[in-house]
């Protein structure tokens, strides 16, 4: 798309999700049916079940049986949200429309007190509550070709994004002006520290390093800095999403630093003088991201996560799936499954 502006890019990207989100609403559910035995036995020939069912596991938690009724029904989800709407009727069209399900759309930090569908959740402690799909990914799961050998990149970390919580602030205030790194905020309400120009994906695969820190919840860049040829380096991440933040091994995937980034410098010192441990954490954190690469593959552990939901809510029969949804779980804590 050479001589096209990115705002015309962004504009028909968008107009294309949500002339596809219109289209699928508009098409008779008694076309979408979800058959679970027949994918059990597809995905049992393939050798593929063992791996979808811990994604699945890992997304939704639920033991069988003691929960409340959810509170909506499947066809009178509210639609204000319009970009969680759209993700979450997806797949929910393969589902009966009387079935409820309760659901919590925006930036969740909070375990909810019923079983509910949401985008994000704390990683530690018990969020057995917090069954998690992915939503709004027109926005967390965008990825950009990455086309510089991380040889030729430049040996600076960079970082771009809003003034929205302490790590950020902690970022900027330290390494605004730090030689080893382009570090800058684009909030214009800020004073202390003036803005930067803002940098795209594209721009910030010039470096060799890319900042990632969390936001509202989860980092935004994140998924599109593991998918690309430079060294994700962040904090701990706190909070989790589709991408299975919590899984993420430090110093394997990412290179983790301080709250505070008090150690930014000793880090990318440290890397530079150790380009293969810097290649071969890229290398891993691509082989997280192709995870999600596979189109049916993701299709079908949102429909299970959407299964799971519905049989440990009482809503469905068991399926063929059911003994590998609950016979690992029936351990875990009880004590958030009921209001």
């Amino acid at each position: 798309m050479r001589g096209i502006s990115k705002e015309v890019v962004a504009a028909v990207r968008r107009l294309n999700y949500y002339a596809t989100g219109v289209a699928r609403e508009l098409m008779p559910r008694s076309l979408f049916r979800f058959e679970p035995d027949a994918i059990f036995r597809e995905l049992e020939d393939t050798g593929a079940l063992p791996a979808l069912l811990e994604r699945v596991n890992y997304y939704n938690s639920l033991v069988a049986d003691g929960h409340t009724l959810p509170s909506t029904r499947v066809d009178a989800i509210d639609r204000s949200r319009s970009r969680y709407f759209i993700d979450l009727a997806e797949h929910l069209r393969f589902f009966p429309a009387h079935l409820k399900i309760d659901t919590l759309f925006g930036d969740i930090t909070h375990v909810p007190p019923v079983p509910s569908v949401l985008k994000s959740r704390p990683i530690d402690g018990d969020n057995i509550n917090s069954v998690v799909l992915n939503l709004d990914k027109f926005r967390h799961f965008r990825l950009f070709h990455d086309p510089v050998p991380f040889s030729k990149k430049t040996p600076k970390a960079v970082w771009r994004g809003s003034m929205n919580n302490p790590l950020r602030a902690a970022l900027v205030s330290g390494h605004a002006n730090s030689p080893f790194c382009d570090v800058g905020h684009v909030s214009r309400n800020l004073t202390e520290v003036p803005p930067k120009g803002e940098l795209s994906p594209v721009q910030q695969f010039a470096y060799r390093y890319i900042i990632s820190v969390e936001g509202c919840d989860v980092a935004t860049n994140l998924k599109w800095v593991m998918a690309s040829n430079s060294v994700c380096i962040m904090p701990r991440p706190r909070y989790e999403t589709w991408f299975m933040e919590g899984r993420l091994i430090p110093d394997y995937h990412y290179v983790e630093v301080r709250n505070d980034f008090s150690d930014l410098q000793e880090k990318i010192e440290a890397l530079e003088a150790d380009p293969m441990r810097a290649r071969e954490i890229v290398a891993n954190a691509n082989r997280h991201i192709g995870m999600f690469l596979e189109r049916r593959n993701e299709k079908l552990t949102s429909l299970l996560v959407l299964q799971k939901y519905f049989e440990a809510t009482g809503q469905l029969p068991p399926s063929a799936f059911s003994e590998g949804f609950f016979s690992t779980a029936e351990t875990a804590p009880r004590m958030l499954l009921t209001a």
